[in-house]
């Protein structure tokens, strides 16, 4: 039957084998004569398939009784369809021109969202490039299966067709897109402009909520869309009005436009203001906000120092992070760091560096190491301890500028030194660019005295062996 069809030369001759063998016809059958149907349609004159007009060819196809008996026979059975032939009937009524709201697309479309936790990758991109209705772009985005797995050839194609779409998108599934995108860090310029568009377009009518949805992929990525010269200007605005409506929200976006080195200072005037202060410490996210606002005063010092509006006060400031982030832990047996530890204990010993060492405003490092001059690691013993970095735990932690007058006070003598393990998961998917946070940090750390040494994985793949690493490591510093 397979090859019957496939060698079919008219419409009709695919339907008459379809229709007129019932006992012969199994479920792999129906998405190959709807394929076959499609074929031969965009080989006929007249209107392309899907055009709606009922005059041509498609459109006469569609009428034809045989052609619905065809869709009767898939809806009545696609039950028991497997999962390859229920994406591939799909994906060829797509192809075919068939209309969303047609019996047959609604039954492969509930069919095929029933199955989402089920099917590989293939089998949803396929289902994806076949739907266009929020619905059931929303149940894709919010399949597990999906949002965990990044596939390139769709990825490729969701930066040609989404810009197409967007306009008629809910932001729920903008928001969804927005995270798969924040995800699998993807830096297309083009699917991060599309969303930049839709802010700017929708902006005044999202809450807060959504909107640092859509804003974190811009920092995540480092990247500053297109349109940010109008879009940054009017999110100060709704910001200024919506501040207090969500604290959470507010601070989260704050933080994705520092990342991107924008400093909005009306907000900044109401976020550090003792009633919004006093709001945040009231709420069941009093401690998370205490660590966001931390670390945005402390970049408002480092980098925003024309700044003359209200800062936090010293007793809310902690330290933002306490430890190695979340995703440098679980990754930690796909790191080099454990290769990078033992060739850095080999060359210089346990007592000339420290490990994974937490520096004020709270940013963990890998590796702290003191050098002199003369480019000799001097061990822990011979630094002043006037000039070491205080430890987390110290009340001058937070005291920034003084953390950067004791790390410059001997800097004619020796350098405090950070070697940062830049792990893939550092980078945005497939660029040599770091994601926004990893690049705020190293900023600071520059800011606040230290020299950063780069151990980009990129190098760290081709040495092979502690010998080589040692002799990375040493050319290195």
């Amino acid at each position: 039957m397979k090859r019957l069809i496939e060698r079919s030369r008219s419409v009709g001759e695919v339907l008459r084998w379809v229709t007129q063998n019932p006992g012969k016809v199994s479920a792999s059958h129906y998405p190959i004569a709807l394929h076959k149907l499609g074929q031969l349609l965009q080989q006929q004159p007249g209107p392309p398939v899907g055009a709606g007009d009922s005059r041509g060819p498609a459109g006469q196809v569609l009428e034809q009784p045989e052609f619905h008996v065809l869709c009767q026979a898939i809806v009545s059975g696609c039950a028991k369809f497997d999962n390859f032939s229920i994406v591939n009937c799909l994906y060829a009524a797509a192809a075919l021109g068939l209309p969303g709201e047609s019996p047959l697309v609604r039954v492969l479309e509930d069919e095929s969202r029933s199955r989402l936790g089920r099917f590989n990758q293939k089998d949803v991109s396929m289902v994806f490039s076949s739907e266009a209705n929020n619905k059931a772009l929303e149940a894709i985005f919010s399949s597990q299966l999906f949002y965990e797995n990044r596939q390139e050839r769709f990825i490729r194609s969701m930066a040609e067709w989404l810009p197409r779409k967007a306009e008629n998108l809910t932001p729920y599934t903008m928001a969804l897109i927005a995270k798969y995108v924040a995800r699998h860090r993807l830096r297309e310029p083009r699917l991060l402009d599309t969303i930049a568009n839709f802010l700017l377009k929708r902006g005044e009518q999202l809450d807060s909520k959504v909107i640092q949805k859509l804003v974190f992929p811009f920092s995540r990525m480092n990247y500053r869309p297109s349109n940010h010269g109008e879009l940054f200007p009017k999110l100060e605005a709704i910001l200024e009005q919506k501040a207090g409506s969500s604290p959470l929200a507010t601070v989260n976006i704050l933080m994705s436009m520092f990342q991107l080195s924008h400093f909005p200072q009306t907000v900044l005037h109401q976020v550090f203001s003792p009633g919004f202060i006093t709001n945040v410490m009231s709420s069941p996210y009093a401690l998370i906000v205490r660590r966001y606002l931390s670390l945005l005063d402390a970049a408002v010092e480092l980098e925003f120092r024309e700044y003359s509006g209200p800062r936090l006060d010293p007793r809310y400031r902690v330290l933002m992070f306490e430890h190695a982030l979340t995703a440098d832990e679980a990754n930690r047996k796909y790191s080099y760091k454990g290769l990078v530890a033992e060739a850095l204990r080999q060359l210089v010993g346990e007592e000339c560096y420290r490990q994974d060492e937490v520096l004020p405003p709270g940013y963990c490092t890998d590796f702290l190491l003191w050098i002199n001059r003369s480019g000799t690691v001097l061990p822990l013993s011979r630094v002043p301890a006037a000039s070491r970095a205080p430890p987390a735990t110290s009340p001058v932690a937070m005291s920034l500028r003084s953390s950067v007058l004791a790390l410059t006070s001997d800097l004619q003598d020796f350098a405090p030194v950070v070697l940062s393990v830049n792990d893939k998961w550092h980078y945005c998917q497939n660029s040599d660019i770091l994601v926004g946070s990893r690049a705020m940090r190293d900023r600071h750390l520059r800011l606040l005295g230290y020299c950063l040494v780069q151990l980009p994985y990129t190098e760290l793949e081709k040495v092979s062996g502690i010998e080589e690493a040692k002799h990375y490591l040493r050319q290195k510093l």
